[in-house]
């Protein structure tokens, strides 16, 4: 078990639609790695394919509450969409106004087998949605609204890390 490195922008796993986990044992490995890595100061939540592994499963640390979802999906989004200042560790040093639900409600699986259904507002919210889309080969860039996508692609360009 070890704190993965995290791809960035640019890397195609980032945005390809991660596989459903389907042996739960083999994906013990995986979690402990995710719980690892998301542990580390400032972070809300890494999705699998960050760490270059496109399996259906992130790990999440709100309000000192360190958890994961192998396999998860939303199941409810509540309230108004709001736009919500959002970074992304696959987007270092980028934070924009993203359109996010209130609240949200996810399902996932435990390792072992037992379903689970996470439920949050604010920041878990916003981190349930983040982590669900990373799965689905979406990042926040992709939720921004046309003029603030705009802005976000230029300063993007902008990065030192960033290799157009």
């Amino acid at each position: 078990m070890s704190v993965r490195e995290i791809r960035l922008f640019g890397d195609p796993i980032l945005k390809s639609v991660c596989d459903e986990v389907t042996d739960l044992a083999a994906a013990e490995s995986l979690v402990q790695d995710l719980l690892e890595t998301t542990s580390l100061p400032g972070r809300a939540g890494v999705a699998a394919n960050q760490i270059g592994v496109g399996q259906r499963v992130f790990a999440y640390s709100v309000d000192d509450e360190l958890g994961y979802l192998i396999n998860p999906e939303i199941i409810e989004l509540a309230g108004e969409k709001l736009e919500i200042e959002e970074g992304c560790l696959s987007v270092p040093g980028l934070w924009h106004k993203t359109p996010r639900y209130e609240r949200a409600t996810a399902r996932g699986l435990q390792l072992d087998g037992s379903t689970i259904e996470i439920s949050g507002e604010g920041l878990l919210a916003q981190a349930l949605q983040h982590e669900c889309d990373h799965l689905d080969g979406l990042l926040y860039l992709d939720r921004l609204l046309p003029e603030e996508r705009k802005l976000a692609l230029r300063a993007l360009r902008e990065q030192d890390w960033f290799l157009s």
